[in-house]
């Protein structure tokens, strides 16, 4: 793969990035953490998620690691620790440490080719090694699964919707016509559900 392909999925997991820490903007401290699923599921929770997860696979994997412990990355942290926020957690740290593990990342990203093999502890043997490309990729796709998540939490905590600042990429409506077009989905909804 050329430079131009590494350059574009790099892109990519930036758009991604940036997407997340978007979502986070102007909401106050309780916003930010609360959950609003039935699993937990919360804004600030998966910036943290992300940040481990980026430290792992283009630090660890590559034999790079990132030089700032994580504690909710040890062996000995409970179950879903990288998935909330704790009181002394504030958001200004986390969005930090995450920008810091971009860096890393970035760094993993632009030293090595892409045909780079790396070495993934926690999947199957049968998975291993791994290309840069090929976490490159998974990455990626994780991350903006997880903005997709934050989308979705923030429209539940607020109703901001949108793709990026300045791109909602949302048909055009009032509040009357998304109204009315949720109460037309809630019908076919009903009458489907009869059948």
């Amino acid at each position: 793969m050329s430079d131009i392909a590494k350059a574009e999925l790099q892109r990519y997991l930036q758009e991604g990035r940036n997407a997340l820490v978007w979502k986070l903007e102007g909401l106050t401290e309780y916003d930010l953490r609360r959950p609003l699923t039935p699993t937990g599921t919360n804004l600030l929770g998966l910036v943290k998620h992300l940040a481990g997860v980026e430290a792992e696979y283009f630090g660890v994997v590559f034999n790079r690691p990132f030089a700032e412990e994580i504690s909710w990355l040890s062996p000995d942290a409970a179950p879903n620790a990288d998935m909330w926020a704790k009181p002394e957690e504030s958001c200004k740290e986390i969005v930090g440490l995450y920008q810091r593990v971009w860096e890393h990342a970035d760094t993993t990203i632009s030293q090595l080719p892409l045909d780079a093999s790396g070495y993934v502890p926690w999947w199957r043997e049968a998975s291993n090694p791994v290309s840069l490309a090929r976490i490159l990729v998974h990455v990626t796709a994780e991350t903006h699964r997880h903005a997709g998540h934050a989308d979705i939490v923030r429209e539940l905590a607020d109703g901001s919707v949108g793709h990026r600042d300045g791109n909602d990429n949302m048909a055009a409506g009032s509040q009357t016509w998304w109204r009315e077009y949720n109460e037309h989905l809630e019908s076919v909804a009903r009458g489907c559900a009869d059948q």
